[in-house]
């Protein structure tokens, strides 16, 4: 194929692939889980991981996340560590991904 071509394309194909979105991500313990209404309350964790901590410690800071349209792993339960990859859409932060820490923690297997 021509130079001239090959080029161009290359070019438009980086293009595109760079105007994918990323999400952002927290983790934290689960407070309050409402299948009904689809919300998830979490109080955030921070990222300082220790044998002492292994998910983080506490901040304090509490979020609600929106479960409308989320995939949800294993159902989490008050006390369960959580892990969110979800937009922003305004003032709402609606879940993309939850994956319950607890019942499904990878580092383990």
């Amino acid at each position: 194929m021509n130079m001239k071509i090959i080029l161009p394309l290359m070019v438009i194909s980086c293009l595109i692939a760079s105007l994918t979105f990323a999400a952002e991500v927290s983790q934290g313990k689960c407070i309050q889980y409402d299948v009904n209404q689809k919300v998830l309350v979490i109080e955030e964790y921070d990222t300082n991981i220790s044998k002492e901590s292994p998910y983080g410690k506490p901040t304090g800071i509490k979020n609600t996340y929106k479960l409308a349209k989320a995939k949800i792993g294993i159902n989490p339960e008050p006390g369960d560590i959580v892990r969110i990859a979800y937009v922003i859409n305004g003032t709402e932060r609606k879940a993309l991904k939850v994956m319950n820490v607890t019942k499904q923690d990878l580092r383990k297997k």
